[in-house]
């Protein structure tokens, strides 16, 4: 009887490990607090869990390219996820926006900034960081800004990049940098922002941020990877990425 007990206890067990599967995410840096909220909410409710990986768009697509074991990408922009697809890397109709990000200048002196663009005008710091433009969404918005406000030139030997944002958020954060731009969703939650001094740059300014998911081709058979995606869809993500500043 103790033997028949104990081998359906073990059966039990086996079962719910059987069911309990992960879900490999590369995903974008800006994205990292809303998705690590989103992931821990996924595995309370479904029981399997996100193994996430962070970093610049442009260095998640080339990972990608050279086998990297991922099965989703959650991109900050819409074009990588778009060639991933036309190079045969991404499942065929699984892509769509999750979210639009906005653009912040940060500095991490309450009064540094005032809601405006007046202190980059004025041009009196000694170092802007943004992340690099041609790895990260982000970083490459914010040239554009730089350029719609005509001062390209005069900021271009004050300039720090980061490899990512959350590089270019780090040196701002630690005085290495008086100010920069960044996420919103890295100094923004709940309607607020979390320390130092902004402005949040107008949309106009620059190329809309639209961040794409896909489902990769490693990720095609693993019924987790569609079940995060359709999550990620859900309600209860919606009310997370929302309240990280970023628009549906």
């Amino acid at each position: 009887m103790h033997a028949r007990i104990a081998a359906l206890f073990a059966a039990l067990v086996f079962s719910s490990h059987a069911l309990a599967e992960q879900v490999q995410v590369a995903v974008a840096a800006n994205f990292t607090a809303p998705l690590q909220a989103i992931a821990a909410e996924f595995e309370k409710d479904s029981g399997h869990s996100v193994v996430a990986s962070f970093g610049a768009t442009g260095q998640l697509y080339a990972q990608i390219q050279h086998g990297a074991p991922f099965e989703v990408l959650l991109s900050a922009d819409e074009s990588t996820p778009a060639r991933l697809d036309s190079e045969d890397l991404g499942v065929s109709g699984s892509r769509f926006t999750y979210a639009v990000g906005s653009l912040v200048l940060w500095s991490a002196k309450p009064d540094y900034l005032d809601g405006s663009d007046a202190a980059l005008k004025a041009n009196q710091y000694k170092h802007l960081a943004i992340a690099n433009p041609k790895a990260a969404p982000y970083g490459l918005a914010a040239t554009e800004v730089l350029d719609k406000l005509g001062l390209s030139a005069a900021v271009k030997d004050k300039l720090v990049e980061g490899q990512n944002i959350t590089q270019a958020y780090q040196f701002i954060a630690t005085g290495n940098a008086e100010l920069g731009f960044v996420a919103l969703s890295q100094v923004y939650q709940d309607g607020q922002l979390s320390s130092g001094s902004a402005w949040i740059v107008p949309a106009e300014l620059h190329t809309p941020i639209k961040q794409d998911a896909l489902i990769l081709r490693k990720g095609e058979q693993n019924p987790t990877a569609a079940a995060f995606m359709d999550y990620l869809k859900g309600e209860k993500a919606a009310a997370i990425i929302q309240s990280y500043g970023y628009t549906l």
